[in-house]
């Protein structure tokens, strides 16, 4: 058995009244057990302003969210991916990187990295009341 993926990446620019999607797909076929390891590299905006999601749609299902990665570069991700999931980002280049471990059949899915639309000062207060929420 044999697990794909594809890759559909959305660049926005901060400049443009709307958004402007950029999409470029690729796709591949890995082994389960083995590693995926991918790029969305932003344009138009900075990553110490933004943060950036991952998520996935497996065929036939609905988007699930993998994690994300913050303005200030802390990471969060889902409960059920948070021992095989790794999400870091080189903000000199504006890239994320997902990096999923061990991978399996269910992880086939189109993977889709997301620009937040709001800038860091609300993504800061977003952080502290999540944050605040879940310590209790």
């Amino acid at each position: 058995m044999f697990t794909s993926f594809a890759v559909l990446r959305k660049s926005f620019s901060e400049t443009a009244q709307k958004p402007s999607y950029q999409k470029t797909r690729s796709s591949g076929v890995k082994r389960p057990g083995e590693l995926l390891q991918l790029t969305c590299t932003g344009s138009g905006f900075s990553l110490t302003n933004y943060g950036v999601q991952w998520i996935h749609q497996p065929s036939g299902k609905g988007l699930e969210w993998i994690g994300g990665i913050w303005n200030n570069g802390a990471a969060y991700y889902s409960s059920a991916l948070k021992n095989r999931v790794t999400i870091t980002r080189d903000t000199s280049k504006n890239q994320v990187f997902l990096q999923l471990t061990g991978l399996k059949p269910e992880d086939t899915a189109t993977y889709y990295c997301v620009k937040y639309t709001v800038r860091k000062p609300f993504a800061e207060a977003a952080q502290k009341l999540l944050f605040q929420e879940t310590s209790h």
